[in-house]
């Protein structure tokens, strides 16, 4: 459940791999953006306090260097740099050990520059480091006056990134039921969540305990000061949405201009977040089979039926494995981030109405990030380590049995998939989690930019509103745009990219309430 938040940009790169359309590029050079600030921009003459805080981390000098590759991503062009900046391991400790946090920069292209602009893809557990040049073409404007700046959360990636199993072990839970019918395979579903705590744990060791939100929140404000940045100025996505509201709750004083799309809802509980992501991928494939010309209510039961087959008789594929029920709901998932990507579902549907689960099976590898020759990614591990550690809620088998019928009334295809989740995500995993809702209330903070889409399948619109009521009167101000796919910005409104860019640019913030149509 918590998996299927991701960011629109890792999902884009996603549905690349998958055969879909795609762009990328870069922007700046060491050698510029030394121009004057703008006047109006939020900031101050020096860095907010460092009180508390060693000398050997607020001083600490970036080594920029050009960058390697990363992951499965080729290096990025000349514009781009790369830093490791020293955190510390236990926030509490900040005297104690430390560990590297993978930095990625291209500085601002113009004269006119206002600072750096931090920018979080979502997940939680997306690499910044690999996400950020890809990204650059869609912020070309916001790249003349900011030095674009993103970097691996602690966990992810080149930042002490978490792998909790290996490859054949990933490929084999393949085969475990995620919606259980019976008892044994109840027991094999939890078997396996028990198996991939532990392997966290024994991959990450002490780091399992000090890869929360929060401690990210307070990694990003050491590096506001490190980057000699004033105020901080943040582009969250996702995932991305709530690491900025924690962000402005224990640095209220230091928002700069913050944009928040996609919004989670802060509000929800493990549950409410399950049944928020029932609903909107519902309205999402709901929409989806208008488009196609078909009602909804059976296109949805056709879908559901096939689901059902698959979990008795699995597809046949090109490759040789098998689609079973499981990946097939991931790959009907993918599309539905996009619009764009929609033809590609009802291609992949008719093909396994006709008995072939290949092009599903293909969309499922994209998201699960599968290459052909059998590597996966790390993106779920490091997922679930972050929000796992966030959450103290444990639901358990009778707390989910209980909801099933709820979550089957919400969405006939994704509700069993989703209620299940509930309960095997953080099943007894090694640490115990450290909120139940988190905290963003942020008074006196600068006014926040709250973008909400109304076909957004992962983060429902609705999370917009309620992200700006926690915020706080005077803080959050909401832009919807009614459109579909995963986040707003970027995604074809002329509407939100000059209302986005008005306020990050200029510091124009829009009247609360508009409405992109």
């Amino acid at each position: 459940m918590r998996g299927l938040l991701r960011g629109a940009a890792a999902v884009a790169a996603a549905l690349l791999v998958a055969g879909c359309g795609g762009s990328s590029g870069g922007s700046g050079d060491e050698g510029k953006g030394s121009g004057p600030p703008d006047p109006a921009a939020p900031r101050s003459t020096m860095p907010a306090s460092t009180a508390g805080l060693p000398s050997s981390l607020t001083a600490q000098h970036l080594d920029w260097r050009r960058c390697g590759t990363t992951g499965s991503s080729a290096a990025p062009g000349d514009d781009w740099r790369c830093a490791t900046l020293k955190a510390p391991l236990d926030w509490s400790k900040p005297d104690g050990e430390t560990i590297g946090l993978a930095l990625i920069r291209a500085r601002a292209t113009g004269g006119d520059r206002i600072g750096s602009m931090l920018f979080n893809f979502g997940g939680p557990g997306g690499s910044g480091v690999s996400t950020m040049p890809y990204f650059s073409a869609t912020v070309s404007a916001l790249a003349k006056r900011y030095d674009l700046v993103s970097w691996d959360p602690r966990g992810v990636g080149a930042s002490e990134g978490v792998r909790c199993r290996g490859d054949r072990a990933t490929e084999a839970a393949e085969a475990v039921d995620t919606t259980p019918d019976t008892p044994a395979e109840e027991r094999a579903y939890f078997r396996d969540a028990t198996d991939f705590g532990k392997g966290c744990q024994k991959a990450a060791g002490p780091l399992l305990a000090h890869v929360s939100t929060t401690d990210t929140a307070r990694d990003m404000d050491l590096m506001r000061q490190v980057l000699g940045d004033g105020k901080m100025h943040y582009f969250g996505i996702s995932y991305g949405t709530e690491l900025g509201g924690v962000y402005a709750h224990l640095y209220p004083k230091r928002v700069g201009r913050l944009v928040l799309d996609a919004v989670v809802d802060p509000a929800a509980d493990t549950m409410g977040h399950a049944q928020n992501q029932a609903r909107g991928f519902q309205r999402a494939l709901d929409d989806y089979l208008k488009s196609t010309g078909q009602d909804p209510a059976r296109g949805s039961r056709k879908i559901a039926d096939l689901l059902e087959r698959l979990d008795a008789e699995p597809l046949p594929t090109s490759s040789g494995r098998k689609l079973n029920q499981t990946l097939a709901t991931t790959g009907i998932i993918l599309p539905l981030y996009s619009e764009s990507s929609w033809p590609r579902l009802t291609s992949a549907l008719k093909s396994a109405e006709k008995g072939d689960g290949s092009e599903l099976l293909a969309l499922a590898d994209a998201y699960d990030d599968r290459d052909s020759s059998g590597h996966y990614g790390t993106t779920s591990h490091s997922q679930r380590v972050i929000s796992c550690l966030d959450d103290r809620q444990r639901p358990t088998l009778a707390d989910t049995r209980q909801r099933l019928a709820e979550f089957e009334r919400i969405s006939p295809v994704f509700g069993d998939f989703l209620g299940w989740d509930t309960a095997g995500w953080c099943h007894d995993w090694p640490v115990p989690g450290q909120f139940d809702t988190p905290e963003v209330s942020a008074p006196g903070a600068a006014p926040i930019l709250l973008v909400g889409n109304t076909g957004d399948p992962a983060t429902p619109y609705e999370g917009a509103r309620r992200m700006a009521d926690e915020l706080g009167r005077g803080v959050g101000v909401e832009l919807t745009w009614k459109g579909e796919g995963h986040g707003a910005y970027g995604n074809g409104s002329d509407c939100v990219d000059s209302a986005v860019d008005a306020y990050l640019l200029h510091g124009t913030v829009p009247k609360d309430g508009t409405v992109c149509s």
